[in-house]
Parts: structure tokens; C-alpha cells; sequence
């Protein structure tokens, strides 16, 4: 370990931290009255350095606690009504997962108990690969699954596998990945020096794969011709590293960071600096599976909103660290799980970083965001014919479906499904895709 893990490794907490907010994040009626009582502080104080004041000067538990008492009567059975529209078709599901923090909302909603909360007997399934998460989702073994995002698309459209309708209804996580490199190459910063280089991706049909594409292209490098790009599961990539099969990788965390905890890499670039607010992975299910199990469908989506919710709270970071890091879910050393989710790292070049959004959690699947998959899928030659990227995107990523259920919850929701993104310093407009296409491909 270096000395900046050593600097950033603290004793474990005694305190019963953990078990707080095991039981704050699944107690199902205070959490929704939290979600009320802070709709109600945001509309009697709308200014957010105001109540930022209120909640320091009462405390944030007080603050909360005195407005939930003044509730409305009932207003916690209403929201929960509107969330329960009749009983559930299905109780025990399995559902799989990737062990990497992507997964933190999936995980955490296990952990925590809010699964069973509503009324659901969840297995979570830690599963080697996507490719076999593919497979299990699509022979029905598992019922739903944490997904990169690019992959229900690409389901829907059959490119890798039999075309079956998929639906994504939420984003797990935005941003949470990096470009690490062996630390032999700390004298490489150029992507200009890395013709011949061997990088590991998780899956073709990733943000991954799409990110450092794009990002090599933007610098010279032909992805397809200059550099040899592997497909590994996340978990291989760190042993291939130290033993010199691959010069770098990119990946959901906490890989990038193990690297540098392990000292054999270093990471070049967080993908948040290339996009920020990039999607990563997503909770998605068959179509047909959302369609004959529409109740069970929405309470395992109310639970994710929930997890997501919580875990976006920087206040909570540590503990869902704490959560997720054990051998059931992450099986990673907490402290390396600690300092992605807070932000404050190593980064394998003798800086400790404080980079609070390099991880975050954002539930809505913006479908400019799908289109601009479709987009690189078409650049690269994945997607050989053509499509309607609106039409794909719009029967794939669920945003009216998110934005409904958000606000049954009291949470803010987009009111649109499309906005502009600036990846890599250039403007992306879904309403011109193959502007994009043709200006990227020049590029």
C-alpha cells in the first residue's frame, strides 16, 4: 500500500454508524415522510442558501422532525398509495449484479431493506461478466439485472444477441469510471504515445468501450487499428495489469482505484472529466417481464429510487461504503470503496483528489443520452443498419415512466427527456444525430 492509501486509510468505525443508517434508510414510513417533509421545506423556503441556514441553525433532524409534525394528516398514507397501485405478481426474484460500484443503488437496496420494505424477496445474483448477465436475463433465469446502459439497447435491437424488447427505467449511476494505466507508462500522459498499447474493456456494448473510443479519436489514435481493445470482466482486469498482459484498462470502479491501492497503476483520467454526468450502468428487465408484472416491476423500481436517492447524499457515503464493501456484495477493502464513493483519493501519481461528483447517482434516463450510444454504435460499426435513434431510445429508455415515479416520491424529475451534452468539449445535439455521426467520424 502507498503512502497516500496509508494516509487515507482510517480505523473502522465503532461509533454504530452502520447500523444507523441501516435502519434510517429502511424504515419505509420515516423515509417517506423525509421525502415530504423536505418537498414542504423546499416550497416554504425555495431559496437553497436559506435553507441551508434553517437546516444549520435547528439541526438537519430537527428541522425535518418539526416539519413532519406538521404534515398534513394522511399525507404518508397518500404517497404510499400512490405508489402501491395493487399487490404484487411476483415476491421472490433474482436479480443480477455485477460486484462494482455501479451496482451501489441494487446492492444497497438489498442491504438496507428496501426490497423488503416492499414487499419483495430479493436474491441478488453476483454474477463473472456481462455477457452472462445477457444470457441469464434473456433465458429468464434472472428476472431483472443491473445492465451497462448501452446493453438493452443493443438487446433491442439484437446486435450481440436475439433481439428482445428491453426497458430501462432508471440509471443506476453517472460518471464512476476511469482510464488507469501500469505505472511503467507514468512518461506516456500523451494518448499519442500509446500506438500499440493493449487496453481491457468490460463489454463491447459499453459506456466504456463507446468513452475511450471516442477519447482516442479525439487525440489521433485509430481504437480499431492502433491499440488492441480486450474484452475481460471488471474483477481480471487488475491481475491482468500487474502481470504485464494489458498497459491499461477502463472500467466501472472500484478497479481504478484497487490499481493504485495495489501500486501497480495509476489513473490517467477520470471519466467525469471527459463527460460529466455520463451514464454508466441502469437497472432493466424484458419488456415482457415489466408487462406481466407491472406491480412487482414498479416496487422493485420505487426500492432503486429510494437506494438512489440515499446514496446520492454525500452525508452518506461512509456508511454505504461500510454496506457494500463485505464479501457479499463488493468484496473489496472498505477504504478503497470509501474513496470513490466520497470523492477523496489516491490517484497513483503522488496526489491525494478531492473529486466529489466522481461517483454520483441519478435515476433519469435521459434519451439523448441512449441516442448518443446509437450514435457510437453506428460510428464504430456495431450497428450495421440504420435506425431511428429518437424511435430506439424513446422505446427504451422509460424517462416518462422515471419522471413519474420520481415525482410520486416528491423528488425533482427533468422536464424534458432531451438536453445537449458537452463531451469532450464538444457540444452533442440528439436533434442532429447524424450531423454528429458524419463531424465524429471525420474526427
Amino acid at each position: 500500500m502507498s503512502t497516500h492509501d496509508h494516509h487515507l486509510h482510517g480505523p473502522g468505525c465503532g461509533c454504530g454508524a452502520n447500523t444507523a443508517l441501516r435502519e434510517a434508510a429502511s424504515d419505509a414510513e420515516a423515509y417517506a415522510r423525509e421525502v415530504v417533509a423536505e418537498t414542504l421545506l423546499r416550497a416554504i423556503v425555495p431559496q437553497a442558501s436559506m435553507r441551508r441556514r434553517f437546516l444549520t441553525a435547528l439541526g438537519a433532524g430537527s428541522a425535518l422532525a418539526a416539519l413532519t409534525a406538521i404534515l398534513p394528516h394522511g399525507a404518508v398514507d397518500a404517497l404510499a398509495a400512490a405508489e402501491k397501485s395493487g399487490p404484487l405478481e411476483k415476491k421472490d426474484l433474482k436479480i443480477g449484479f455485477l460486484p462494482i460500484t455501479c451496482a451501489t443503488p441494487i446492492i444497497f437496496a438489498h442491504a438496507a431493506g428496501m426490497y423488503s420494505k416492499e414487499g419483495l424477496n430479493v436474491s441478488l445474483v453476483k454474477t463473472a461478466g456481462w455477457a452472462l448477465v445477457r444470457e441469464k436475463t434473456l433465458a429468464g433465469e434472472y428476472d431483472a439485472s443491473h445492465m451497462l446502459s448501452p446493453m438493452p439497447l443493443a438487446i433491442t435491437l439484437g446486435l450481440g444477441s436475439s433481439a428482445v424488447p428491453m426497458a430501462l427505467p432508471a440509471i443506476e449511476n453517472v460518471n464512476g469510471n476511469a482510464i488507469t494505466l501500469h505505472v511503467k507508462h507514468k512518461d506516456k500522459r500523451d494518448p499519442k504515445q500509446w500506438k500499440g498499447f493493449k487496453f481491457a474493456i468490460p463489454f463491447d456494448y459499453s459506456m466504456h468501450n463507446f468513452l475511450l473510443r471516442a477519447y482516442l479519436a479525439e487525440h489521433g489514435i485509430d481504437p480499431d487499428k492502433d491499440v488492441q481493445l480486450r474484452v475481460m470482466a471488471p474483477p481480471d482486469m487488475v491481475a491482468n495489469l500487474k502481470s504485464g498482459n494489458i498497459d491499461g484498462f477502463v472500467v466501472a470502479e472500484p478497479f481504478n482505484q484497487r490499481a493504485v491501492y495495489e501500486d501497480i497503476g495509476f489513473i490517467h483520467v477520470l471519466t467525469s472529466e471527459l463527460w460529466e454526468g455520463h451514464p454508466c450502468c441502469a437497472f432493466a428487465a424484458t419488456t415482457e417481464f415489466a408487462t406481466k408484472n407491472p406491480n412487482t416491476y414498479g416496487a422493485i423500481v420505487r426500492a432503486l429510487i429510494h437506494a438512489t436517492r440515499f446514496s446520492s447524499n454525500p452525508e452518506n457515503r461512509k456508511g454505504v461504503a461500510q454496506m457494500i464493501s463485505g464479501p457479499a456484495y463488493l468484496n473489496q477493502p472498505q477504504v478503497v470503496v470509501e474513496q470513490v464513493l466520497t470523492g477523496r483519493f489516491a490517484d497513483g501519481l503522488g496526489t491525494v483528489r478531492n473529486v466529489p461528483n466522481r461517483i454520483d447517482f441519478d435515476p433519469f434516463p435521459w434519451q439523448s443520452m441512449a441516442v448518443w450510444m446509437l450514435v457510437q454504435m453506428k460510428r464504430w460499426g456495431y450497428l450495421k443498419q440504420d435506425v431511428s435513434y429518437r424511435d430506439v431510445a424513446e422505446k427504451v429508455f422509460l424517462a416518462t415512466d422515471a419522471r413519474k415515479r420520481m415525482g410520486e416520491l416528491g423528488l425533482d424529475a427533468p422536464k424534458a427527456n432531451y438536453k445537449k451534452h458537452t463531451i469532450m468539449g464538444k457540444v452533442f445535439d440528439a436533434e442532429r444525430p447524424q450531423v454528429a455521426t458524419a463531424e465524429r467520424a471525420r474526427g
